[in-house]
């Protein structure tokens, strides 16, 4: 169940006299009996010595070097054991400082930041070396911090995430004293900068197991240090509709859910993450704005617009660090939903709204956004008559634009990749 290619590189790390180990995830998925996503590896060489043996890489990072090895358009993160320097020294010095930085495997189990990711395999004598009772927590379906937690959570409060994270994935618990220091220092999450904020959420956008983590991470608070935009919205009474602002949030993410497991299963297809956090706002834009009973045109449609974008930008824009170009595709979506949805229920899509360069997008969000709430069968994005003809017509329109030039301005597809697939899920 090890891939090749992270054999290879063990391999060669032996051969050259150098101790090398399997880490982390990898280590904890294979235990459970799970094929890992990723393989990093561990070892006593350092980055330069590491460069040396693998041509076919490169060094990342400025205060912990990493190196990448590549492999056929995937990459192989290679680390040096580290030392506990991060408890005794903060800022740049520590990359001049090596006494500081590599350490021992002990030390290095010790700077994980769960005991169930804590673990290394070493191939030779096909063993587990365990200094931080990870087996233990694995086998009771534990999550829990190495060391004191609350020091932990100080230290880098991001590692609350990865908690919630790991125990939504997995279905574990998390340990007594890691979750009371998870609610008692939610709030520290605002100290961390945006963007790694939002790079730690679009991991879980996409993990097929957002609606255990919203559980957690709403019983916890931590939703809220995310988006500060719910802290009211969330609770408003929801007097229009049966479903609650709540009930509708869990329905989406469900929904987002199946998408994502169904992406993981073609390995040929995903789901922007613009496209997705858009969804996850349709119940914010409905408390604040009764979003799905508007019904604009022109220019006060053209002003709605305008404010649900200034809304956005101010409200979570900043706080995620967001691109203006997610955050205007986001707008493209919601405010078009209400113009979907009274299509939609009609069952016709007239011929103006087809040639939209957003029809493709909004329209399968208006589906998924329609799945959620009736609690109707689920989409089939395979079958769809509605998303076969989409893409049929963007392919005739795709060969007769070829060699006319760079796409026209404002275009922004709900689908990432390199080439088209199923009703534009790019391959």
């Amino acid at each position: 169940m090890i891939d090749r290619d992270a054999m290879k590189v063990l391999r060669i790390l032996q051969d050259n006299g150098y101790a090398g180990y399997l880490v982390g995830g990898g280590v904890r998925d294979l235990y459970l009996g799970k094929s890992p996503k990723d393989f990093d590896i561990s070892t006593d060489a350092r980055p330069g010595q590491i460069r040396k043996l693998f041509r076919n890489s490169r060094t990342i990072g400025r205060r912990f070097r990493l190196v990448q090895v590549f492999f056929h358009g995937k990459e192989i993160e290679v680390s040096t054991l580290r030392s506990l320097s991060e408890f005794d020294i903060d800022g740049p010095e520590v990359v001049l400082a090596p006494n500081n930085t590599y350490g021992s495997l002990a030390e290095d189990a010790q700077r994980r930041d769960l005991t169930v990711n804590g673990l290394f395999y070493e191939i030779e004598n096909n063993t587990i070396i365990d200094y931080v009772g990870g087996i233990e927590d694995l086998d009771k379906s534990v999550v829990q911090f190495v060391g004191e937690p609350e020091r932990r959570i100080t230290r880098d409060p991001v590692r609350m995430l990865r908690a919630i994270r790991h125990a939504g994935r997995l279905g574990f618990s998390i340990a007594p004293a890691s979750w009371g220091a998870i609610c008692n220092n939610h709030e520290k999450l605002s100290l961390c900068p945006p963007s790694r904020i939002r790079d730690e959420f679009f991991k879980d956008l996409h993990s097929a197991a957002l609606a255990d983590w919203l559980k957690l991470a709403l019983d916890s608070e931590l939703f809220f240090d995310i988006f500060a935009l719910y802290r009211t919205a969330l609770f408003k009474k929801s007097d229009s509709r049966e479903l609650s602002y709540q009930e509708q949030l869990l329905a989406l993410v469900k929904v987002i859910d199946r998408v994502s497991l169904l992406a993981k299963k073609s390995r040929r297809m995903t789901l922007k993450n613009e496209f997705l956090l858009a969804l996850i706002l349709i119940p914010w834009a409905n408390a604040r704005c009764d979003l799905v009973n508007q019904r604009l045109k022109g220019a006060a449609a053209f002003k709605f617009s305008k404010i649900l974008r200034d809304e956005l930008d101010s409200e979570l824009g900043v706080q995620l660090n967001l691109r203006r170009s997610i955050r205007q595709e986001m707008v493209t979506l919601l405010a078009s939903l209400p113009q979907f949805l009274a299509y939609h229920e009609e069952n016709s899509w007239p011929k103006w709204l087809r040639k939209k360069s957003y029809f493709k997008s909004c329209s399968l969000f208006c589906e998924l956004y329609s799945e959620a709430i009736t609690g109707g069968g689920e989409t089939d994005l395979h079958l769809s008559p509605l998303k076969k003809e989409a893409q049929r017509s963007d392919n005739a329109k795709s060969s007769r634009s070829k060699g006319r030039g760079r796409r026209r301005k404002g275009y922004s597809p709900a689908f990432s990749s390199k080439k088209k697939g199923v009703f534009g899920l790019k391959k």
